[in-house]
């Protein structure tokens, strides 16, 4: 019997991209809030969802320096465990409730990718890179403390596909004020048979179900972000007409559930 809970699947399991759930996500992030055309966040939003008009083109720009693992202590083998990630969430309305969508997200390990599009983040491959923080603070990095700067950026295929700036004011002292609205995203895989292109195996609307979630070193601040036009992509349409608050933390979360919402084949 083959093993694996991803490809490729072996006699002993051990090749797997990712050991099956539950998944353990430790990190540090940076978030800036942004608003862009609604228009813009209307035409991106699949079936099943829709504009959150009060929310007028809200959303946010988010960088994550990641260490993953599963039940055997993986975090140890940091070149296949570790990846950085950025991607976009936006506003919108499940069934009347407020919920976020992820149309665009970056990431720069195969695992992660793979462990994405089985949550229904279309990932893809990119180059990510944030400012870090170290305990041992100089000027090679920012303190926690007001007025330091945190910045991050994503390229792929050679372009540069956004840009962003954290500036420190102050801790927050109550972490629950960071809580999202849950993510809901399009899980979608695509037959390749010519008669059955149009009939994908699976194309519904999922909702992550992230539990044990802690915030640690929380900072609040002002935010800036760049969504620079690059040719054969479409995140620039999104480009934010002005921008709001900066987060600077610390995650982690545990994976090992995914609640499907609705069947868009139907």
């Amino acid at each position: 019997m083959l093993k694996g809970f991803h490809y490729p699947l072996t006699p002993k399991g051990k090749s797997t991209l990712n050991p099956a759930p539950p998944w353990y996500y430790s990190s540090d992030f940076l978030s800036v809030e942004f608003w862009a055309d609604a228009s813009a966040v209307a035409a991106i939003l699949p079936p099943g969802l829709e504009s959150d008009r009060a929310a007028n083109g809200h959303g946010a720009a988010l960088f994550y320096d990641w260490q993953f693992s599963g039940n055997n202590e993986e975090y140890l083998d940091p070149e296949r465990y570790q990846y950085r990630e950025f991607f976009i969430l936006l506003d919108a309305l499940y069934d009347g409730k407020p919920i976020t969508y992820c149309p665009y997200i970056f990431v720069d390990n195969d695992a992660a990718l793979a462990r994405g599009w089985t949550q229904g983040y279309p990932k893809r491959l990119g180059r990510v890179f944030q400012t870090r923080y170290h305990a041992a603070t100089g000027k090679a990095g920012p303190a926690l403390a007001a007025g330091s700067k945190f910045a991050g950026s994503v390229t792929a295929s050679g372009r540069r596909l956004a840009e962003a700036v954290v500036t420190l004011r102050e801790p927050i002292k109550d972490p629950s004020a960071l809580t999202q609205k849950p993510i809901v995203n399009l899980l979608h895989f695509p037959r390749l048979a010519a008669d059955k292109q149009g009939q994908p195996v699976v194309h519904e609307l999922v909702e992550n179900i992230p539990h044990d979630v802690k915030i640690e070193q929380a900072w609040i601040g002002e935010g800036s972000l760049k969504l620079p036009v690059a040719d054969g992509e479409e995140l620039s349409d999104l480009a934010p007409l002005r921008t709001g608050k900066g987060v600077r933390a610390s995650l982690a979360y545990i994976v090992d559930d995914l609640k499907t919402l609705k069947d868009l084949r139907k």
